[in-house]
């Protein structure tokens, strides 16, 4: 059986994430410069190699203040650890476009595995004949978990940057 490479297509993909600022409002975010690869044995993806690498230096917020601070020691410590990783242990179909996405994360120097729920969008041509396939992934994890511990207490209470961060993944990838 062979194996069909796909590639990323940045322009139609995005990483996002969102975090609660303050406990009640919710700022988003997005790394803008990304690889990622899939290998597949056959079109259902089962146990697909999937590998996804993200430039630290390209997160942004829509503000540059807090996007510096995101860059420095009190989070990513951008200098030290310049890349996010993520390379799957499996890919396993759940339901018919469901998927269970689990596999090795790692940012700021440590490396946690991770389970993520996928959707297949399907397979489709494009207007000049590329095959494209897409997936949409959708999670939590925990800030904590991976070392980004900075925070600041609020006088009413709780803190300033909440724990959990929700990931928002769109992904189009091409047949190589």
């Amino acid at each position: 059986m062979s194996t069909t490479k796909w590639a990323i297509d940045p322009t139609h993909s995005e990483i996002g994430f969102k975090v609660k600022h303050m406990m009640f409002t919710t700022i988003s975010g997005k790394f803008s410069k990304f690889e990622a690869s899939i290998e597949s044995e056959d079109t259902d993806f089962e146990n697909a190699k999937i590998e996804f690498t993200g430039a630290i230096d390209s997160i942004s917020t829509g503000n540059t203040d807090r996007d510096t601070h995101l860059l420095s020691p009190d989070f990513f410590d951008a200098a030290q650890f310049p890349e996010i990783k993520f390379s799957a242990t499996s890919f396993t179909k759940v339901n018919e476009g469901e998927y269970e996405l689990v596999g090795y994360l790692t940012m700021h120097g440590v490396t946690k595995s991770v389970k993520l729920p996928a959707e297949f969008s399907g397979l489709m041509k494009d207007p000049w004949g590329n095959t494209k396939l897409a997936f949409s992934l959708e999670g939590k994890i925990n800030r904590k978990d991976w070392g980004l511990n900075w925070n600041s207490a609020l006088e009413t209470g709780g803190v300033l940057v909440g724990e959990e961060v929700r990931l928002n993944i769109e992904l189009q990838f091409i047949k190589v």
